[in-house]
């Protein structure tokens, strides 16, 4: 769990054939659920295809986005062999354990301001609350909210190709989470989903986010959830270039197995 959710923040930048190509570096910490460490990531955007590189130790994990065939696949450096997953039939899937009607979501701004990577960036709070079930449309009722603030960089470069993209990626039901977490746990995933949306709508790229994830729910469910405790993640970017990437970054690499997933 602890490798999807930090995965789903690092699916932060992306971007529409129309403009120019994307790379963005960054570096994100959690703590909770045994999380610990900074991780460096990077992302790469070209057309509605993005790519982003995680890199754990001697392992870099790998996973590609294909809005247009609603494909992603996933692999890392220790294996030769990469997963696949239609998230035509996911979204589908989590649609009906998340009524989108009751997401409650807002993204505001503080009125501050601080610098990240040597740019200006204006301060903004973000709430984020979705009603889920566990286990199916008639399983356990569950809450999942996401607070924290986050620090909004706007007119830098990239920052059309973000904005396009991810207003894409949202309007084909894309969600940013582990898919195998996603079915588990359909509400984290809308919630994402939402903040991503909501942070498109600020027109700038989010530079600097600091997130707590938690969840609630009603009889024996409660008290598991409550000793999970909170999840806090901070992400901080700390460069954001433009300039034409190869079409084959956005590919399985040659003699690589692909497994289907359901």
């Amino acid at each position: 769990m602890k490798r999807s959710i930090l995965s789903a923040v690092c699916f932060m930048a992306l971007a529409a054939p129309a403009f120019a190509d994307m790379t963005m570096k960054a570096s994100t910490a959690g703590k909770g659920l045994g999380m610990g460490g900074t991780m460096a990531t990077t992302t790469f955007i070209k057309g509605s295809q993005m790519r982003s590189d995680i890199v754990t130790g001697d392992t870099t994990r790998t996973t590609i986005i294909d809005l247009d065939t609603m494909k992603m696949y996933s692999f890392d450096s220790s294996k030769k062999e990469a997963d696949v997953y239609d998230m035509t039939k996911l979204t589908s899937d989590i649609a009906q354990s998340v009524q989108v009607n009751d997401v409650k979501a807002s993204v505001n701004a503080n009125g501050k301001t601080k610098e990240v990577a040597g740019k200006s960036a204006t301060g903004y709070d973000v709430h984020v609350s979705v009603p889920a079930t566990m286990g199916g449309k008639d399983g356990m009722k569950i809450n999942v909210n996401l607070i924290g603030p986050v620090w909004i960089v706007k007119g830098g470069p990239g920052t059309e190709e973000y904005i396009a993209f991810y207003k894409n990626a949202v309007e084909k039901g894309w969600f940013f989470i582990d898919p195998r977490s996603a079915k588990a746990q359909p509400g984290q995933a809308k919630a994402m989903a939402e903040m991503y949306r909501q942070l498109a709508a600020t027109g700038g790229i989010p530079y600097e986010q600091e997130m707590t994830i938690n969840m609630s729910g009603e009889g024996p469910l409660a008290g598991v959830l409550a000793k999970m405790g909170d999840i806090s993640i901070t992400t901080t970017i700390t460069s954001v270039e433009t300039g034409t990437l190869a079409a084959d970054m956005f590919a399985v690499p040659p003699g690589y197995k692909l497994k289907e997933q359901n």
